[in-house]
């Protein structure tokens, strides 16, 4: 007989699925839409960032990439703190 639940073992991991009803299984076209939306892509941020293209120097490039991941995100804040301290951006 073929178990219509996946297998979970003590620390939450999933087994063999080869053993699970495949009716299990529903494909998200036959989701409600409001929990479709939900299910697809990545989450919508409460404010969206643009892509834009910039110019920088290359010295200053590098060492903002060395910085590691997120060096773009630095940018950013790095930029938000200059327009606050300059009284153009609340």
């Amino acid at each position: 007989m073929v178990s219509r639940l996946p297998k979970i073992d003590a620390d939450g991991e999933v087994g063999d699925l080869s053993e699970v009803d495949s009716a299990v299984f529903k494909p998200v076209s036959a989701l409600p839409p409001s929990l479709q939306t939900k299910l697809r892509g990545r989450p919508k941020a409460i404010a969206t960032k643009e892509p834009v293209k910039i110019r920088l120097d290359a010295d200053v490039l590098m060492a903002l990439r060395a910085t590691g991941d997120g060096w773009q995100t630095r940018i950013n804040d790095t930029l938000r703190a200059s327009l606050q301290l300059a009284g153009k951006l609340g």
